[in-house]
């Protein structure tokens, strides 16, 4: 197993014990090393042109340190960063037992500074806890929102040095080592044809030949590709066919989710592959009780873009757990859910009821999207939740201005369906008289037409509106692309006006 060395004296070359990257830096002058590191880092990172961002790698520098407090070690012209926390005599040389602490420490940290800092304090750095690191760095820089690494993040010596690696030596590399770092660095949207993936990749795919990886390896690898080349790459296949060649039983509950998403990402080829995902949707049954939440709306998510409405039992299942993780779920994970349980037609009591306390409680926090995924689901089912109903009614009164028409239309829509009025039924029907007089020009014609239908349909005639909504249907030829239902609810809500509204005339 390759060790990248990260010596806290980093100035003295003499000193240097660094295998690949960092070892070039004891044979050769700075300048020679300034050269080499332009020559070899330049192309990492470049431009990707289905992300809505670039990143560049600026030319690799390897700074010029000072000491400071005897020992202390800084960049020149960069703020020095202090000793990290009390590690509670956390040691340098990292030994096996030692691999939980520092992943446990590396998920503390909150910047990729912090991340580099703690690395930089180490003895050595086992290639597994290197592609770790790295993995890491990955994630907090996405989770501050711009997804792009900051410059004295790319220049970082100790950054380049865990990259240099993995390029000089992937041979040496663990097979976990080199499946992760693949995949931090597809993260950072590497340029697909740079000396660093390419390597990478080949060396991945020289094990794979060879049978050497095991199943948690060939999930990571299996989902890199996907993200790298696409559902259609050849290697995908062979990936596969490895994995259905293991036993269940030695996968754990990330990877048989991983295993979903991979295959959901093969969705045209669900029939070559039914019988194993038959196998998995059995045994999947097993582990339930141990998915996260998110877990649980992936693989929610790929039974139903595989279609897997054979596996009804494992939804129910999944259904029973989703109750318990109401509260932990995201937006976008719960609306993956509901929109699950509509796909499947699954209607379970208890999760109505958590549903209702979730959304009386939080509906003015949650998206726009989820709100309206919510709304479909009773109106699909017939679920007269009165809870659910008057939040979303009280949500639309306070924030109508920031939803869209077709969103307006999703919330508004159920309330005729189900024949509900809720409490604030006047401020309501102000406020959504209010948006189609101003906003009228936007709503498309069948969109407008359902919503005012639903109107109708709890006593409130649109009337304000009938002329423009014939109008549009109408006069501008629209009429000849109704169907009949959207003829049927034209004809009702005109009689609902004509009958319930004496003081409305048709003008002739």
């Amino acid at each position: 197993m390759a060790l990248i060395t990260l010596r806290r004296n980093f100035c003295h070359l003499s000193d240097f014990r660094i295998h690949g990257a960092l070892a070039a830096l004891r044979n050769h002058p700075i300048n020679h090393v300034h050269k080499v590191s332009k020559e070899q880092l330049h192309p990492w990172f470049c431009s990707v042109q289905y992300e809505p961002f670039r990143i560049h790698f600026h030319h690799a520098c390897y700074k010029k340190f000072h000491l400071q407090n005897g020992n202390e070690l800084h960049p020149v012209g960069e703020p020095a960063f202090s000793q990290v926390h009390d590690w509670n005599k956390f040691e340098q040389n990292l030994k096996n037992e030692d691999e939980q602490i520092f992943y446990r420490r590396l998920n503390e940290f909150t910047s990729s500074e912090e991340v580099l800092s703690f690395i930089k304090t180490l003895e050595t750095l086992p290639d597994a806890m290197a592609a770790g690191a790295l993995q890491r760095i990955c994630e907090v820089e996405k989770k501050g929102g711009d997804q792009r690494l900051p410059k004295e993040i790319l220049e970082s010596s100790v950054f380049q040095a865990l990259c240099f690696q993995f390029e000089r030596e992937p041979s040496q590399l663990s097979n976990s080592g080199l499946v992760t770092a693949l995949q931090a660095l597809i993260w950072l949207h590497v340029d697909t044809q740079s000396s660093l993936v390419l390597n990478l990749v080949a060396e991945c795919q020289n094990r794979l030949k060879r049978g050497g990886l095991e199943v948690h390896d060939l999930c990571v690898l299996g989902e890199s590709l996907i993200r790298l080349q696409g559902p259609g790459c050849v290697t995908l296949e062979l990936i596969i066919y490895q994995l259905q060649g293991a036993k269940l039983e030695v996968f754990t509950p990330e990877d048989i989710v991983a295993l979903y998403r991979i295959l959901q990402a093969c969705a045209e080829k669900v029939d070559q592959h039914q019988t194993f995902l038959n196998t998995i949707n059995n045994f999947s049954l097993s582990i339930v009780s141990y998915l996260s939440p998110k877990s649980i709306s992936q693989m929610l998510t790929a039974l139903v873009v595989l279609d897997q409405a054979q596996a009804l039992p494992l939804v129910i299942k999944l259904g029973k757990y989703v109750v318990r993780h109401i509260p932990h779920f995201t937006n976008e994970e719960l609306r993956k859910v509901i929109e699950a349980f509509i796909y499947f037609g699954h209607n379970d009591r208890f999760f109505i009821k958590a549903l209702e306390r979730h959304v009386a409680a939080f509906c003015l926090t949650l998206d726009a999207d989820v709100v309206s995924k919510i709304m479909e689901y009773c109106s699909r089912k017939l679920i007269l939740s009165e809870p659910i109903l008057n939040a979303v009614a009280e949500t639309f009164v306070s924030q109508s201005e920031k939803l869209s028409p077709s969103q307006i239309s999703e919330l508004i829509e159920p309330f005729g369906k189900l024949n509900y009025l809720p409490p604030n039924a006047p401020a309501l029907f102000r406020k959504l008289e209010h948006v189609l007089f101003t906003h009228f020009n936007y709503f498309p014609p069948k969109t407008l037409l359902r919503l005012l239908h639903s109107c109708s349909l709890i006593a409130h005639p649109p009337v304000n509106f009938m002329g423009k909504i014939f109008k549009v249907l109408c006069i501008s030829g629209e009429e000849s692309h109704l169907d009949r239902l959207s003829m049927a609810q034209l004809t009702q809500l005109f009689l609902t006006s004509v009958l319930e509204c004496p003081f409305y005339k048709v003008k002739a």
